[in-house]
C-alpha cells in the first residue's frame, strides 16, 4: 500500500470553467487537462480504452480526496515536508533554466560534426591591436588578396604567403591538421565546417589580426583513441648533436621493445613524460585535434591494438607509441550514452553561451523586467563610487537611492535601491570575483542576476512544468503522511482488531505447500560451493558462517514452496536434503537445506499471518475512509468530458 503514493503523486491543476472540468470533489475541481497529464504520465497498455479511463478516474479521485483531506490538516505545513519540499525545489530548478530545445539543437550540430574530421590549413595576417589605420586597411587590403588567390586554386602556400607579406604586410600559412567538434573556439568552428571541402574561407577579423580557413581535405572520425609512450623529450636548445643522441637512445629502446622488452618496464625506465610514466605510459582518452598533428599522423596509422610506431620525431623530442585502444564514435547519434556525452561537452563549452544570453534576454521580456527611469543611470553609477569610499552597511542605507525603486516586475514586485548598493560593496570588496568592470558593466550583471533570481523564485509562473512537477512532489509527501496517519499507522497498532479481522477471514490465510528452510546467502559461487559441501558434512549453520570469511548469511524460517527459487526441488526427497547452487544474475549464490516439508492447506496462526492480515485491513480501513470522503465532499462526473477523453 505505501507504494500507491507514488503512483498517484501527480500533477496539480484546475480548470475554471466546470465545462472544462472532468469531474469535481466538494468546492474543487479536476480539469481536463490536468487529468490527461496524470493519465498519460502512468497509463498501462490497454485494449479496452473506455474501461482504462473510467478506472483511472475512480483513481485520480480517490487520490485528489486524500490530498484535500491532507490539506484541510495543513500538512503541507510539517516543518519536515516544508524542508523536503525546498531542498526538490532547488534540486530540480536549474533544470527549468535554459532552453531545453536550443541545447539539443547545440547537442545536434556537435554530434554531426563529431563524425567528420576536417583538415584545416590556416592562412593569417596579424595585426597589433595599437596598429595605425593605415595599417588596419593594409592588413584588410591584404586578406582580400590572400583570399582571391586561394579562391582561384593556387595551391603554392608559400608563394602566396611571401607576395602578400613582400606587397602588404607579414603574412603566415600553417597546416593546422585535422580538427573536429570542441577543438577549436565555436565561431571558428562554425566557420571551418561551413566551409566545403577544397575552399577557403571568407577572411575573418579578430583582434589579433585576419584569419582564412581552408579545408583541404575531410575524413569520418578517427574515434576515441587510448595510448601509451615512451618519450624521449629534447632539453631546452638542443642542438643537432644532443638531437642525434637521443634519437640513438630512441632506436635503442624500440630494439629492446622488439625484442620483448614490456612496454610498461620501458616507460618506467626510460620516459621523460613525467605524467605519464608512471602509469606506463599511457595517456589520457583523446580524439582528433588533442595533440599535435604530426603527433596524430603517426598514430592514427596504427591499425592493430598493441601496435607500435617506430621512433618519430615531434617538436618534442622523439616518441614511441602503443595502440592500446580505439573506439568509434556509435553509428546511431542519438544513442544514450553517446547524446549524454556530447550534452556535457556543450555544457561546459563556450557555445552554450549562446543559449543562455538567449534565455537571459526571454526572461526580461517575460518578467516585464523595467528599470525606473525616474532613478538616473547616473545616479545609480555616482551613488555605487560614493558608497565604495565607505563600504559599510550603515553608509549603504544612507544613500539616496537607497529607498527608492530602480526595477519592478509585472506582477508588482520591486527590487530598491539597496540591493543595487549591497550587490556592489560585496562584489568590489572580493578579490576573487572583483574584476574591475566599470559601473555600466556591473549594472549588467547585476540585472541579470536580479531578474533570474526573481524568475527562479516564481518559476510556477512561467513554466507550467515545474509547477506541476513541484505539486507532485509536494502531493506525493502529504499524501505519505496522510496514509500514515488514517490507514499504515492505524492498521498496525492494535492487534484487537487484527484479531478479530483474522478469526472473521481465517479460510483467506493458510499456507500453501511449504517447508522449513535454512537459506545461505553466498556471495558468490565459490562460497556457495564450500556452503553446499560443508552442510553435506553435517556442519552446523554458525560453523559454516564462521569459515565463510563474511561471504555467507543465512536465515531459517517456514517459507512457501513458491517463494523459494528453486527449479530442481523434488518434493520426493527425504529430509533434510539440499538445493543444487542458485545462481542469481549479479553474481552472488543460494544453497537452500530443506529441513521439513508441509502439504497445502494448513491453517496459519495469526503471527504467521500477521504482515498478510495487516495489509488486507488496510484496504478496510482505506476503504472505509474513502467512503467517508467521499460523503463529505462529493464527486461528480462531467460525463460528457469523459466522452470527448473516450474519442
Amino acid at each position: 500500500m505505501k507504494q500507491f503514493f507514488i503512483l498517484c503523486a501527480i500533477a496539480l491543476g484546475s480548470s475554471n470553467s466546470f465545462g472544462q472540468a472532468l469531474f469535481t470533489y466538494g468546492n474543487s475541481q479536476v480539469s481536463k487537462q490536468e487529468f490527461l497529464r496524470a493519465y498519460n504520465k502512468n497509463k498501462p497498455v490497454v485494449t479496452d480504452k473506455e474501461k482504462s479511463i473510467r478506472d483511472y478516474i475512480e483513481l485520480y479521485s480517490n487520490f485528489k480526496l486524500k490530498v484535500k483531506a491532507a490539506e484541510e490538516l495543513r500538512m503541507d505545513t510539517i516543518a519536515q515536508i516544508k524542508y523536503d519540499v525546498q531542498n526538490f525545489r532547488e534540486q530540480v530548478t536549474e533544470n527549468y533554466l535554459g532552453d531545453e530545445k536550443g541545447i539539443q539543437a547545440l547537442v545536434d550540430e556537435a554530434a554531426a560534426r563529431a563524425a567528420k574530421d576536417v583538415h584545416v590549413l590556416l592562412f593569417s595576417i596579424p595585426v597589433a591591436a595599437n596598429a595605425a589605420p593605415a595599417d588596419t586597411l593594409k592588413a584588410f587590403a591584404a586578406a582580400k588578396e590572400m583570399y582571391a588567390a586561394l579562391q582561384k586554386g593556387n595551391e603554392d602556400y608559400a608563394a602566396i604567403v611571401t607576395d602578400i607579406t613582400a606587397k602588404y604586410l607579414p603574412a603566415k600559412y600553417a597546416d593546422a591538421g585535422f580538427i573536429t567538434a570542441f577543438s577549436l573556439p565555436y565561431e571558428l568552428e562554425n566557420i571551418v565546417y561551413s566551409t566545403k571541402q577544397g575552399n577557403s574561407s571568407a577572411p575573418y577579423r579578430s583582434t589579433k589580426g585576419w584569419y582564412i580557413f581552408k579545408v583541404a581535405a575531410q575524413r569520418p572520425d578517427a574515434g576515441k583513441w587510448k595510448i601509451a609512450q615512451v618519450l624521449f623529450a629534447y632539453p631546452p636548445n638542443a642542438d643537432y648533436t644532443a638531437k642525434l643522441a637521443i634519437k640513438a637512445k630512441a632506436d635503442s629502446v624500440y630494439n629492446l621493445l622488439q625484442k620483448g622488452l614490456p612496454f610498461a618496464d620501458a616507460a618506467k625506465q626510460y620516459s621523460d613524460d613525467r605524467i605519464t610514466y608512471l602509469t606506463e605510459g599511457e595517456l589520457p582518452e583523446f580524439t582528433t585535434g588533442k595533440f599535435d598533428p604530426l603527433f596524430e599522423t603517426v598514430v592514427f596509422k596504427l591499425k592493430v591494438i598493441n601496435a607500435l610506431t617506430v621512433p618519430f620525431e615531434t617538436s618534442y623530442g622523439y616518441h614511441i607509441v602503443k595502440k592500446l585502444a580505439q573506439m568509434p564514435i556509435p553509428a546511431d547519434a542519438s544513442d544514450a550514452t553517446y547524446q549524454f556525452d556530447i550534452k556535457q561537452k556543450v555544457m561546459q563549452d563556450a557555445r552554450i553561451n549562446i543559449i543562455k544570453e538567449k534565455f537571459a534576454k526571454d526572461i526580461f521580456i517575460k518578467t516585464g523586467f523595467k528599470k525606473n527611469n525616474a532613478v538616473s543611470d547616473a545616479d545609480i553609477y555616482r551613488y555605487a563610487d560614493t558608497l565604495m569610499k565607505n563600504p559599510s552597511i550603515e553608509n549603504t542605507n544612507a544613500q539616496p537611492i537607497s529607498k527608492k525603486t530602480i526595477i519592478s516586475f509585472k506582477d508588482g514586485s520591486i527590487i530598491k535601491g539597496d540591493e543595487w548598493l549591497k550587490f556592489v560593496r560585496e562584489l568590489k570588496s572580493n578579490q576573487e570575483q572583483n574584476k574591475g568592470e566599470n559601473n555600466k558593466k556591473l549594472w549588467e550583471k547585476f540585472s541579470t542576476e536580479t531578474v533570474l533570481n526573481y524568475y527562479k523564485k516564481n518559476l510556477e509562473m512561467y513554466n507550467n512544468d515545474f509547477k506541476f512537477q513541484m505539486q507532485e512532489f509536494k502531493e506525493g509527501n502529504m499524501l505519505f503522511e496522510i496514509m500514515e496517519k488514517n490507514v499504515w499507522g492505524k492498521a498496525g497498532a492494535d492487534n484487537v482488531p487484527l484479531k478479530g479481522y483474522y478469526n472473521d477471514h481465517k479460510a483467506n490465510y493458510k499456507w500453501a505447500a511449504s517447508a522449513d528452510v535454512i537459506i545461505f546467502n553466498c556471495s558468490n559461487e565459490t562460497a556457495a560451493a564450500k556452503t553446499l559441501a560443508l552442510l553435506k558434512q553435517n556442519k552446523t549453520p554458525l560453523f559454516i558462517i564462521d569459515s565463510s570469511n563474511a561471504e555467507v548469511q543465512f536465515d531459517s524460517g517456514r517459507y512457501e514452496l513458491i517463494q523459494i527459487a528453486d527449479k530442481n526441488f523434488s518434493a520426493n526427497n527425504a529430509v533434510p536434503f539440499y538445493s543444487s547452487i542458485i545462481k542469481n544474475t549479479d553474481g552472488t549464490a543460494i544453497v537452500i537445506k530443506y529441513l521439513k516439508l508441509y502439504p497445502a492447506g494448513d491453517q496459519r496462526t495469526f503471527e504467521e499471518a500477521r504482515g498478510l492480515i495487516i495489509n488486507d485491513y488496510q484496504n478496510v480501513l482505506e476503504q472505509k475512509w474513502i467512503t467517508s470522503l467521499k460523503l463529505k465532499y462529493p464527486v461528480k462526473i462531467n460525463e460528457a468530458v469523459v466522452k470527448e477523453l473516450i474519442r
